[in-house]
């Protein structure tokens, strides 16, 4: 990966959860603070991470520092980073006891047309506004997704996708990221089934002429139909619609790996490392 695409990455990871937090710095370590209630981006934005332009290196009393703040929130003790950016951070984080996972990242080629993808009869796609009726399910089908991270067919339905979109109306969540719809701070597209219900849906959020997707999930008894590749390549081409020039992913397992690289991503030779981040495992 080239060292301008690095840098944009990387650049990306410290602006975007900007816009819904403030940050606090602990020596070379930025903790985001979220604004306000709810999860407007992935499950914080509440974790930790290296100040690019520090030249300090980061010690267990920093990292402690930065846990006590987080366990003083309430939130999660989670941090994010590239790997290449501060290769020494892994270990240190490490030997505080926290867990640490990887998600390598991959880029969509540039030149490479991403053509829509094919949709089971009678689901279609939807772009959802902040208004959308659906927005609530959609917001909730990636909990259910990703507590059964297999990709086979699993029991969780339409039933158990109303419930967790009631606790998160209840919770707030919902109404915290009607605004960042409506400001164009995220972008939300699923996959409905004849009945409105959402089947499929991910995200993206931009921030100077970059994105991540996201949050891409599918309802476990609606999996197996082609359903997150169809999201997948419809968020990269709204994206690209959109201004959105570098689009990259990251991915836990070599199985999506591949059904990524059909729709034109590349790897990007650098590695997303987590610690403790529960939205993100």
């Amino acid at each position: 990966m080239s060292d301008s695409l690095c840098a944009r990455i990387e650049q990306y990871y410290a602006a975007v959860p900007l816009l819904f937090a403030d940050a606090e710095e602990f020596g070379p370590l930025r903790l985001f603070v979220r604004k306000e209630p709810g999860t407007p981006y992935y499950g914080g934005p509440s974790h930790a991470q290296p100040i690019a332009e520090s030249s300090g290196i980061t010690t267990a009393a920093d990292i402690a520092r930065v846990r006590a703040r987080q366990r003083e929130l309430g939130v999660p003790e989670a941090f994010e980073w590239l790997a290449e950016a501060a290769p020494a951070l892994r270990a240190r984080v490490e030997a505080a006891g926290l867990p640490v996972e990887e998600r390598p990242l991959m880029v969509l080629d540039p030149h490479h047309p991403v053509p829509p993808q094919p949709l089971p009869d009678g689901v279609t796609l939807r772009v959802l506004t902040a208004d959308d009726p659906a927005l609530p399910k959609a917001l909730a089908l990636p909990r259910l997704a990703f507590a059964e991270p297999s990709a086979a067919v699993g029991p969780a339905g339409p039933a158990e996708l109303s419930a967790a979109a009631e606790e998160l109306a209840a919770d707030d969540t919902v109404e915290v990221v009607r605004p960042t719809i409506r400001a164009g701070h995220k972008a939300l597209i699923a996959a409905l089934a004849p009945d409105g219900t959402p089947l499929a849906a991910g995200h993206y959020h931009p921030a100077g002429g970059t994105t991540e997707i996201g949050g891409v999930g599918t309802l476990p008894t609606a999996r197996r139909q082609g359903l997150a590749a169809a999201v997948t390549a419809a968020l990269a081409i709204h994206a690209r619609n959109h201004g959105v020039r570098t689009v990259f992913l990251a991915y836990a397992e070599d199985t999506v790996a591949r059904i990524y690289a059909r729709l034109g991503f590349r790897p990007a030779d650098v590695t997303l490392l987590i610690a403790n981040q529960p939205a993100r495992s």
